[in-house]
């Protein structure tokens, strides 16, 4: 049996942005982002709110969402790991994040600085402070 539904997010503006040796200009990223919503695309990771010290190519992601001209139906997520980076969506007018939690210690640490134990609790609190702004979410959990 199928489901009735499978939620396709493209991350390329993040997740592919993040890679590129240096940072990538706020009108090539809201360019490519009208370009995925104009091809028919529903969900799209716009961007990341995370430390500009660790992810460089992810320091204009308030300019971005800024200037995002919103289609209707379309959805535009960002990533925001921890609170401050959920705080940081919110002045930015994000209305939908991505939260995720690892399942290797090794990963965990690299991408949250923390363990496993310390993100599933951060987590928790996390996921309630997103209930009480009422905004939409998304939790990924990676295996590697």
């Amino acid at each position: 049996m199928y489901p009735k539904f499978v939620k396709v997010v493209d991350v390329s503006p993040r997740d592919g942005l993040q890679n590129e040796p240096g940072l990538v200009k706020t009108e090539t990223k809201v360019t490519l982002i009208h370009k995925l919503a104009d091809c028919g695309l529903q969900m799209i990771e716009a961007g990341a709110f995370v430390s500009p010290k660790w992810v460089p190519q992810m320091a204009n992601s308030a300019d971005v969402f800024a200037n995002i001209k919103r289609k209707p139906g379309v959805s535009y997520s960002a990533l925001t790991p921890n609170m401050k980076g959920l705080d940081l969506a919110i002045m930015a007018g994000v209305k939908e994040v991505a939260v995720f939690a690892a399942a290797s210690e090794t990963f965990s640490k690299k991408n949250t600085n923390c363990t496993i134990f310390e993100s599933i609790d951060r987590f928790f609190f996390y996921v309630m402070q997103l209930k009480k702004q009422v905004l939409l979410f998304e939790a990924m959990s990676h295996a590697f």
